[in-house]
C-alpha cells in the first residue's frame, strides 16, 4: 500500500510540474499574439492603399491591357514586375504553403495541410499529381511533410520570426517571382490559415499568380471603404508611365499579399498554441484531482488497516 500511495503522489507531483509548463507557454503565446495582433492592425494601413491602387487599375482594365501586351513578348529580366501579370496555359501549379516551425499547436498545422491536400486534388490535372504540383514551404512543418510524400519543393523557407517584420518577406516573394517568370509554374496559390478569433481559423487559399482583374478582389470585401457609394473614388493620373507605375505598385503588392498572409498565419499560429496550452492546463487539473481523490483514499484505507491491525492486536494480548 505504501508503494501505491508513492506512485500516486509521484504522479500528482509530475503532473503539476507539467501544468507549470503549459501555463507558462500559454502565458507566452498569449503575449505572442497580443503583439502580433497589434503589428497587423497598423500594417492593414499600408496593404489597404495598396489593394486600394491595385483594384483601380484592375478596374479600369489597365491590367487587362498589360496583361495581353506583356504575354504577347517575353522579357529578358526574370524579376520585371510586369512579368507577374502573364497569363498563360497552366501546365504546373505552385503552391505556397505557410506552417510552422515547431509543435504543441494544436490542429493549426494539421488542418493546412489536409485543406492544401484537397486543393491539390483540385487543381492537378495530371494522372499523377506530383508531377504538376510545385511546393513552396513557409515553416518546416509543412517542407517535411511533403518531402515525406515525394512532392517537389521548389523553395523552402524556415525559421520565420514569432513577430515576422516586413524585410524578411522580399526574399521569400523574389524568389517566388523569379520562379513564375522563369516558368517554373503557371500559377500559384498561397494556403494558410485566417485567424477569425482565439478560439476560431479557418483555411484559406488565394490566387497569388498571375496578378489580374478576376483574382485582386473587391474593395468592400477586404474592409477598404474608400468606394462607397455616394462617395467620389479617387481618380489617378499616371507619369511618367502606366508601366512605370505597375514596375514599383506591383513588387509591393505581391509583398503585401505574402507578408499579410504570413501575418495572419502567424497570429493563427500562436492563437491555435495559447488555446492548446490552455487546454493542456485544464486536463492536468483534471488529472490532479482524480490523483488526488484517489491518493486520498489509498491513504484512508491504509489508515483504517493500520488501526484495524492494531485493534486486532490489542485484542489478541487481552
Amino acid at each position: 500500500m505504501a508503494g501505491s500511495l508513492q506512485s500516486v503522489k509521484r504522479r500528482i507531483n509530475s503532473t503539476k510540474k507539467t501544468q507549470q509548463i503549459t501555463n507558462a507557454m500559454q502565458m507566452v503565446s498569449t503575449v505572442k499574439l497580443n503583439q502580433i495582433q497589434r503589428h497587423t492592425a497598423s500594417y492593414q494601413v499600408y496593404a489597404a492603399k495598396i489593394r486600394s491602387v491595385i483594384t483601380h487599375l484592375a478596374k479600369s482594365h489597365l491590367l487587362d491591357s498589360i496583361s495581353v501586351s506583356s504575354s504577347s513578348k517575353k522579357s529578358d529580366d526574370p524579376m520585371s514586375s510586369l512579368g507577374m501579370l502573364q497569363q498563360r496555359p497552366v501546365k504546373k501549379v505552385g503552391i505556397v504553403v505557410i506552417t510552422s516551425d515547431r509543435g504543441l499547436v494544436g490542429s493549426y498545422n494539421s488542418t493546412v495541410l489536409k485543406q492544401t491536400m484537397t486543393l491539390i486534388d483540385n487543381v492537378s490535372q495530371a494522372d499523377n499529381k506530383k508531377d504538376d504540383i510545385v511546393i513552396l514551404a513557409i515553416g518546416s512543418t509543412g517542407a517535411d511533410f511533403f518531402k515525406q510524400r515525394g512532392f517537389n519543393i521548389g523553395y523552402e523557407y524556415q525559421g520565420v520570426n514569432d513577430v515576422p517584420k516586413f524585410k524578411e518577406v522580399r526574399p521569400i516573394v523574389q524568389a517566388i517571382v523569379t520562379m513564375f517568370t522563369s516558368g517554373a509554374f503557371d500559377k500559384l496559390y498561397v494556403c494558410y490559415n485566417h485567424f477569425v478569433n482565439t478560439l476560431t481559423s479557418e483555411f484559406r487559399a488565394e490566387q497569388m499568380l498571375p496578378i489580374t482583374a478576376e483574382n485582386v478582389g473587391d474593395l468592400e470585401n477586404d474592409g477598404l471603404e474608400d468606394a462607397k457609394e455616394g462617395q467620389l473614388a479617387p481618380a489617378y493620373d499616371a507619369e511618367p508611365s502606366q508601366n512605370a507605375i505597375l514596375e514599383v505598385v506591383l513588387p509591393q503588392y505581391a509583398e503585401s499579399l505574402v507578408y499579410g498572409a504570413i501575418l495572419d498565419a502567424k497570429t493563427s499560429e500562436h492563437a491555435s498554441s495559447s488555446t492548446a496550452m490552455k487546454s493542456a492546463s485544464d486536463n492536468a487539473d483534471d488529472i490532479i484531482s482524480t490523483l488526488q481523490l484517489q491518493y486520498n483514499r489509498a491513504r484512508q484505507s491504509a489508515i483504517t488497516t493500520e488501526i484495524t491491525e492494531i485493534t486486532g492486536a490489542q485484542a489478541a494480548l487481552e
